[in-house]
C-alpha cells in the first residue's frame, strides 16, 4: 500500500465534515492509532476552517489539496497531513505563539485554533508554492 493517499474539497463548510471523515478512514487503514487521528482530525477541521475563513476568494474558487503520508520505523510511526490551498499566503508557523489571558478581561476573541494545532500537532510546517499554501501537521507514535 502506498503510503499517501489524496483528496480534493471545496473550501465550504459542507466539505469539512468530509474531510474529516477521509482523514479518520484513511488513517485507520493504514493502522494510525485513533488518538493520533482525533488529533489530526481536529488540526484538519482548524486549518480548512482558517482557509474559508480568512482565504479570500481564491481559496474558494479552487479545491483545497489534502494529502496524507503515513510511514512506519522500528520504533513507530507517524502521519503527516498537508493542506494545500490557493488564498492569500499566510504562514502558521511564523505567528507567534499568544500568552495566556489572565482574566476574561484579557482575554480576545478568536485566534484560538492556530494554538489548537500547535497543542495538537507534534510538528507543523508551511510554505508558499507555486501560489499556493502548503501547510503542513504531524503527529508521532511508539509502538507497543
Amino acid at each position: 500500500m502506498s503510503p499517501f493517499e489524496e483528496l480534493a474539497v471545496g473550501a465550504r463548510g459542507t466539505e469539512a465534515r468530509r474531510a474529516s471523515e477521509w482523514l479518520e478512514a484513511a488513517c485507520l487503514r493504514r493502522n494510525v492509532p485513533r488518538a493520533q487521528v482525533e488529533r489530526l482530525s481536529l488540526c484538519l477541521h482548524e486549518a480548512l476552517a482558517n482557509i474559508i475563513a480568512h482565504g479570500g476568494g481564491a481559496a474558494r474558487a479552487a479545491p483545497v489539496r489534502l494529502l496524507l503520508e503515513v510511514r512506519f520505523d522500528s520504533g513507530g510511526g507517524s502521519a503527516t497531513v498537508t493542506v494545500s490551498d490557493a488564498g492569500a499566503a499566510f504562514d502558521p508557523v511564523s505567528v507567534p505563539e499568544r500568552t495566556p489571558p489572565k482574566t476574561l478581561g484579557e482575554a480576545a476573541s478568536g485566534g484560538l485554533g492556530l494554538a489548537m494545532i500547535r497543542r495538537c500537532a507534534d510538528w507543523l510546517g508551511y510554505r508558499h508554492e507555486s501560489g499556493c499554501n502548503h501547510f503542513t501537521f504531524g503527529a508521532r507514535w511508539s509502538l507497543p
